[in-house]
């Protein structure tokens, strides 16, 4: 699939020449970030990885799903700090939709911080609902934090 375009972000499938530039954005974007190895993991089984970037090709962000028997998982989706409130996580994620949506699946799932209160509320307007809860699912600065498992019916081609 190509990526969309838009008039101040492109979108491309993540490589492994990218991950210097995700690693910062990853780094910059959570308290307990994913390694290097985790991505490095999401490329080489597969995973549907993409990198939002500005006109010249720097980093902004990158979203990383899977998908299998009819379900994908939103495993991650980070914009730079420096870059949020702009409207490319919502880019992002309409590109991902798409792609499980041509690939024929029905439900699309993720886990978020109960304490990430700007996506929950990008998830919410978005029309995904809370399906459950994963207790201690988070690393926090003091024990963990619970997930809430959210999910979004998007019916596939059929």
């Amino acid at each position: 699939m190509s990526a969309q375009l838009h008039p101040r972000w492109r979108l491309c499938p993540m490589h492994p020449s990218h991950l210097d530039e995700v690693m910062a954005i990853e780094r910059r974007g959570y308290p307990f970030p994913w390694t290097r190895g985790i991505f490095e993991d999401c490329l080489r089984v597969g995973y549907s990885c993409w990198l939002a970037t500005d006109t010249v090709g720097r980093g902004l962000g990158y979203g990383v799903m899977t998908m299998a028997v009819g379900e994908a998982h939103l495993l991650n989706l980070c914009v730079d700090p420096s870059r949020q409130r702009q409207g490319l996580a919502r880019h992002l994620l309409d590109h991902l939709v798409d792609i499980a949506r041509h690939a024929d699946t029905e439900q699309l799932f993720l886990e978020v911080r109960g304490s990430n209160l700007a996506a929950l509320a990008l998830y919410a307007a978005y029309g995904f609902v809370q399906v459950g809860v994963r207790p201690g699912y988070y690393p926090a600065e003091q024990g963990r934090e619970d997930a809430r498992v959210l999910s979004l019916y998007i019916g596939g081609r059929r």
